[in-house]
């Protein structure tokens, strides 16, 4: 019998979000870490002089690198439509599921899309007088690092939705794992007060910390989004347990350990 075609699969949706969410984080850490050298974050101390170096040192990587996340940005949302979703199939209310899709569309635009623009500003117009270059990369730093309140928020709407589910959509732990998400996220609020130290908006709490809990918890999240879609019989019950292995998956499971 012949396998049904991509055209035909009911669950071709949930797997082109997932894989844009997969490319979508993957373009960011590369955006991001590489081309722009935007994170690590600099130094909060900055004076407009040595701002405005920062800048030009970095001017056609802020151009290039910011250019693709205005592109591809919108891939941003696929993720955050794939776990409202999977809310959705939860026996708790759809409230949830669209607070949660709410609150991160709006902070979509403090949390990621100003440093795009205040960095992108900063970079096409080199001869501006340092200050409000300055000005700009202050705008840029502490917006992306400082409104992370919102997104706890989110975290802990996704962790009470987990914890009162009864469809065994996520495991239990996950929703403790979204509690710890949140509290790296309230750490990151003195950025806005302090400028030196560990919790300046590149300091150890504020910021490495906060950025190898988020890296630990986006890519179990993004994991337990694939076994989730795997899951899926599209009912209103309690989802099936994930499917056994085949042979010869399991036969590279045990090569591979």
């Amino acid at each position: 019998m012949k396998p049904p075609s991509w055209r035909d699969n009911p669950k071709r949706e949930l797997w082109f979000a997932w894989g844009a969410t997969l490319v979508f984080y993957n373009i960011y850490s590369i955006v991001f870490f590489i081309i722009t050298r935007t994170q690590p974050p600099a130094h909060p101390w900055y004076s407009a002089d040595e701002a405005t170096t920062w800048f030009a040192q970095r001017h056609e990587g802020l151009l290039v690198g910011f250019a693709l996340i205005f592109i591809l940005g919108g891939l941003a949302m696929t993720s955050t439509a794939l776990i409202a979703y999977s809310i959705r199939r939860m026996s708790v209310s759809r409230a949830f599921a669209y607070s949660y899709l709410i609150l991160y569309a709006v902070s979509a635009v403090p949390g990621f899309l100003y440093i795009c623009v205040a960095m992108t500003v900063g970079a096409m117009r080199p001869e501006r007088d340092p200050a409000i270059q300055r000005w700009i990369y202050d705008l840029g730093f502490l917006s992306f690092s400082g409104t992370m309140g919102v997104f706890l928020v989110g975290s802990l709407i996704w962790m009470l939705a987990i914890l009162l589910d009864k469809n065994r959509v996520f495991p239990k732990w996950f929703g403790y794992l979204n509690l710890c998400n949140a509290l790296t996220e309230v750490v990151v609020a003195p950025s806005w007060i302090f400028y030196r130290g560990v919790f300046a908006w590149n300091g150890t709490i504020a910021w490495w910390i906060q950025v190898v809990v988020f890296g630990l918890y986006t890519g179990v999240f993004i994991n337990l989004l694939r076994n989730l879609i795997i899951r899926e019989d599209f009912g209103t019950g309690p989802l099936p347990d994930l499917p056994p292995r085949r042979p010869r998956e399991r036969a590279a499971a045990e090569v591979a350990s």
